[in-house]
């Protein structure tokens, strides 16, 4: 099979609705199983500590979905005892993204349906009212609200103003604590804890037994609500697989192209802005437009064991029969200049990949343009529209944030979207929209039992 991208085309194989109510029958049950060092204390309440007449929401993940879809059911329903269980640090992925900056959504997708197409997987299905609800200028508008100023970069990323992720992180960790009257009500986050099985006992409630393996500790609570967003996590997929849904298998999606290459890793830091931009790396290729490729072809790359032809046109802004046009009129202009030296400059080229171009196609940088023949004019200008390296398999960091995998939509939902806060945005609305449907939910069940 073969993906076909702008400017890059990748040949697999060796070389030669979101967080709505699920089908199962359980109606008060949420899942996000998608993208997705500041300690935050847990409040000393137990568990347990509530009255007959209070509901739950347990939140398994304290991720940015986890987060976000925690505060708005509290907003909603502010006498609903909401706990998110995490079992590492809350908003881990908040803090390390973007370089620690937090790349928090997109500004330049208004139109819902350019903005879905940066989903891989769920750019059919969130076509629809899913960014109606909570798109992205509705996450921008929320965390200026609460006095995050941010700014939106050429390419559309939008990042705050200070350039910290603690931003982002203080001010979902903030809202957190203060949400709820009185204070004892406010969301709890207790952390190094793992629920570990969940069932649906006859009053309808979800059982979850919480442990906590540092100090061998195990808890069970029942809980009116339950909302997963545990990201990546084989955790989420194990208990969505106890609640009967079927799983997906996930696989990385988002990662850089390992390319034995030795010329090309001498290249190391070299930018190709009109490709993407692409980034050359010490172990091949990487930047926004690999991920973007990464992320589309993940499941076959996976299934070709992450092997491969990568062809990328170096010039797309010119067609092939007018880059031998310049490279003609060049050689005719320069005759006595060396081919290292003088590199068209239509062609944008810096000079360690100018010369990249000619070792590739044998021709020696002391060559005068005058002796350079006809033919290898034509070569070269068909190696920068089609130059093609091996991939031999993914980046050496396995350090992948977002995978291709989980719940299936057609039973809840599976979505992972390309690099450039489209991630995160579906962390917000994810997270916004299932904590909208239980907050409304907690509010219609307290007034119907007189509660409030």
């Amino acid at each position: 099979m073969s993906l076909n991208l702008p400017r890059l085309f990748l040949q697999f194989g060796t070389p030669s609705r979101i967080a709505s109510s699920t089908t199962t029958g359980f109606p008060h049950y949420h899942l996000i199983l998608a993208q997705n060092k500041r300690k935050f204390t847990a409040t000393a309440t137990p568990l347990l500590q509530k009255s007959g007449e209070e509901q739950l929401l347990v939140v398994v993940g304290g991720g940015a979905a986890g987060v976000y879809g925690a505060i708005r059911a509290k907003t909603l329903a502010p006498n609903l005892n909401v706990l998110v269980i995490e079992k590492g640090k809350p908003l881990s992925k908040v803090k390390i993204s973007g370089g620690g900056r937090c790349n928090v959504t997109n500004g330049h997708c208004s139109d819902n349906m350019v903005l879905a197409e940066n989903y891989p997987r769920g750019h059919r299905e969130l076509r629809g009212s899913f960014f109606n609800t909570h798109g992205p200028m509705d996450t921008m508008s929320w965390f200026v609200n609460r006095g995050v100023a941010l700014k939106t970069e050429d390419d559309g990323r939008v990042f705050p103003v200070s350039n910290s992720s603690s931003s982002i992180i203080d001010c979902l960790l903030s809202e957190a604590k203060h949400r709820g009257v009185p204070l004892y009500c406010q969301v709890s986050l207790q952390t190094g804890k793992t629920v570990t099985n969940t069932s649906v006992a006859s009053s309808e409630k979800f059982v979850l037994k919480i442990e906590k393996r540092s100090v061998d500790l195990v808890e069970y609570v029942e809980a009116d609500y339950l909302l997963i967003a545990s990201g990546s996590s084989r955790q989420g997929y194990t208990l969505a697989t106890q609640l009967g849904h079927s799983i997906v298998d996930p696989v990385p999606s988002l990662f850089t192209f390992k390319i034995e290459d030795s010329q090309l890793a001498e290249l190391a830091g070299v930018t190709f802005p009109k490709v993407g931009p692409m980034l050359v790396t010490h172990w091949g290729l990487s930047g926004p437009v690999i991920l973007r490729l990464s992320a589309w072809g993940a499941r076959n790359l996976f299934s070709s064991d992450y092997k491969g032809m990568l062809a990328v046109d170096f010039t797309p802004d010119l067609h092939v029969e007018d880059m031998k046009t310049i490279l003609s009129q060049h050689k005719h202009q320069f005759v006595k200049q060396k081919v290292l030296n003088s590199c068209p400059p239509e062609f944008g080229l810096v000079k360690r990949f100018w010369k990249y171009i000619l070792d590739r196609e044998g021709l020696s940088g002391d060559t005068l343009w005058a002796s350079v023949p006809n033919n290898s004019l034509i070569s070269i200008a068909h190696l920068l529209k089609n130059c093609t390296f091996v991939v031999k398999g993914k980046g050496q960091f396995k350090d992948e944030f977002v995978t291709a995998g989980g719940v299936p939509l057609s039973e809840v939902l599976n979505v992972d979207g390309v690099t450039g806060g489209f991630n995160f945005q579906n962390a917000w609305s994810g997270g916004y929209i299932a904590g909208t449907s239980i907050g409304e939910l907690a509010v219609s069940a307290a007034s119907k039992e007189g509660v409030l």
